[in-house]
């Protein structure tokens, strides 16, 4: 009996350490960490992704550091440098991190569920032409650009225009957007690749050409392509991010660009934008803007008016030109007013929270976006629709993704050092400097 319990104690033993192994390496990496309209999003591919996030931060990171050593020591350029390289460690705060990963994977869930209904697909050949052209290999030759899209001048103008811009100087082709109205680049999580630990995190570029004697640039070649990738792969493997991780992303990402062209070409969302042409006097009170009203009607000339009127100094000398403009470029009231006055109509007073303005409108046509402005109305409606849909799904986002965030790679000493250096030292610049002690003796109080 003694004999038969030794042997079960350790068949036992030996077989919670053999579950404890299978549970870490194996079972552990299969439990997911959010459940997407029934999709599992596992821990394997949560904290494979997230490594990857790492990685590409501690490559910013330390291209950044590399790029302050050339400039000496400037204080201005170090603190500067130092601040990005402080948002950068903050961004691998493991919470920070995790939950940036989480969300984009289930974004990529939703749309790939998104692809199934509409029956979009990605051939293996998609996913092998966008892994070349990430590493700057185009098997057909480069590309050439193709145009982005640029301000369209304004239209030949009528005889009606013509009459209402003279004297006008200059014929304005784009309104002046306010800096809150400046375009921002929505933030994503992005596979990038590098051919060495320390360059910057960016999809590869094509190789600069070497210049031989003859100025025959090298050509890059299907073998050249194929050696970058078999060391980046090396590479990432590092961070125990495989070749099917890799290829899962890409995928994503082809998945993610064919339905935004879907779902905006059904919302309507394209480069041309109903805009206005108009120009303005604004005044304080409804008082001052009916006597402007009032000389206008007695054939008083607009651009003097608004020059001996006008309260918005940006354009008072120029007849109160406010360009072409869009919706949502300026306050309601304003714009409900300009886009519905036809060509040559002088508004009644228009009271906003800047004052009461006396409107005509120039022109009135479709005008294609600039391509910064279209790219990012494409985002914002693309967001949005983003927004409607994770709001009509069943997430269940389970919290055992908080311990399981990974903190390697981890973020450079050198650069941790670094930043450390600079704040003692700008610390040390900002204390007042204390006077020294005289050393000329005081005569004796009498």
């Amino acid at each position: 009996m003694i004999t038969i319990g030794a042997i079960v104690v350790i068949v036992a033993v030996v077989g919670l350490i053999g579950f404890g192994v299978l549970n870490d390496r194996v079972l552990k990496g299969l439990q997911p960490v959010a459940i997407v309209n029934g999709d599992k999003v596992t821990t394997n591919e949560f904290q494979a992704q997230a490594r990857l996030g790492r990685l590409n931060l501690v490559d910013n990171a330390l291209s950044t550091y590399q790029f302050a050593q050339q400039f000496g020591n400037n204080p201005q350029f170090l603190s500067s440098i130092a601040n990005q390289l402080f948002q950068i460690q903050s961004q691998l705060e493991p919470m920070t991190l995790g939950n940036q990963v989480l969300e984009q994977m289930i974004q990529d869930r939703l749309i790939r569920q998104e692809a199934s209904r509409r029956g979009i697909s990605v051939s293996q050949e998609e996913i092998d032409k966008s892994l070349q052209e990430a590493f700057g290999y185009f098997s057909n030759g480069t590309p050439t650009p193709e145009p982005t899209l640029g301000l369209k001048p304004t239209s030949t103008l009528s005889s009606l225009q013509m009459t209402l811009m003279a004297p006008t100087a200059t014929l304005p082709v784009s309104a002046t957007l306010t800096a809150a109205q400046a375009i921002t680049p929505t933030a994503t999580m992005e596979l990038t690749v590098t051919p060495t630990a320390t360059a910057t995190i960016t999809p590869i570029p094509s190789p600069t050409p070497t210049l031989a004697p003859t100025a025959t640039p090298t050509e890059y070649t299907l073998e050249g392509y194929q050696q970058l990738y078999k060391d980046q792969m090396e590479r990432l493997k590092s961070i125990n991010f495989g070749e099917k991780n890799l290829r899962y992303i890409i995928e994503s990402q082809t998945y993610r660009e064919k339905v935004l062209d879907v779902v905006l070409a059904e919302l309507g969302v394209n480069a041309d934008e109903e805009q206005v042409w108009a120009r303005h006097i604004l005044v304080p009170d409804e008082e001052t803007a009916n006597l402007v009203l009032d000389r206008l009607a007695d054939g008083e000339d607009w651009n003097a008016l608004a020059a001996l009127f006008s309260t918005d100094t940006s354009n008072k000398d120029i007849g109160g030109d406010l360009g072409w403009f869009g919706r949502g470029r300026m306050v309601a009231e304003f714009e409900n007013a300009a886009f519905s006055s036809e060509v040559g109509e002088t508004s009644q007073p228009v009271q906003t929270s800047f004052g009461w303005h006396i409107i005509q409108v120039i022109g009135h046509e479709a005008r294609p976006l600039p391509q910064a402005e279209y790219d990012q109305l494409r985002q914002t409606r693309f967001d949005e629709w983003m927004t409607g849909q994770r709001d009509n799904a069943e997430i269940e986002i389970r919290e055992i993704w908080q311990e399981r965030v990974p903190t390697e790679p981890a973020f450079p000493p050198e650069v941790e050092s670094f930043i450390q250096a600079v704040q003692q030292q700008l610390l040390q610049q900002s204390q007042p400097t204390l006077p020294a002690p005289s050393t000329t003796e005081e005569p004796p109080t009498q």
